[in-house]
């Protein structure tokens, strides 16, 4: 299976890229990209022109599952990161029903919260990283593992972060009472 420029496409192919504009999908009418999977294809699949069309690959095998498993990986960091996000902003906006936070909180709210929004930046580049190499690899027929000692990394500092902060918020509700 050989890369084929796009002057050297069969009929099939050009079948796929003729296909009509779609706004729901396909908002910026670009054409997509044919990624011809094998061992020697030397480009990188984001840098494709054009550069807003999504992207095709060939289904060969375990493809699709391989991709669809790929893509949901990349949207649990992206939840994860949208999670972070929105305690940061809960933290920092001391968000208390029944009553007013005590001055530990308030001394603590901007610091813990500017830690959660870095947090929420890590996991969403950690997981975007994750995603363009692993599309990399499969236009290369490349065996990937899926995490690695990055990604090991940031999720170790993001979960101790979260613990550290549930005891936080225990040990003041107790000085509390």
């Amino acid at each position: 299976m050989d890369f084929r420029s796009p002057s050297r496409m069969t009929d099939t192919d050009e079948g796929i890229l003729d296909e009509p504009y779609r706004p729901f999908y396909n908002i910026f009418a670009s054409k997509p990209v044919l990624v011809k999977q094998n061992n020697e294809y030397n480009r990188v699949a984001f840098r494709e022109t054009p550069l807003l069309g999504c992207l095709l690959f060939d289904n060969v095998s375990s493809d699709a599952r391989d991709h669809a498993a790929n893509e949901r990986t990349f949207l649990s960091w992206l939840k994860l990161s949208v999670y972070m996000a929105i305690v940061s902003v809960a933290i920092v906006l001391s968000f208390h029903l029944n009553s007013k936070p005590s001055p530990l909180e308030k001394r603590f709210a901007l610091p813990l919260g500017i830690i959660f929004w870095l947090l929420s930046m890590a996991c969403m580049v950690s997981g975007l990283s994750n995603y363009i190499n692993t599309i990399a690899r499969y236009s290369h027929r490349q065996a990937l593992v899926q995490t690695g000692w990055k990604t090991q990394i940031v999720f170790t500092v993001v979960s101790s972060a979260i613990i550290a902060t549930c005891v936080l918020f225990l040990s003041t509700n107790a000085e509390r009472k």
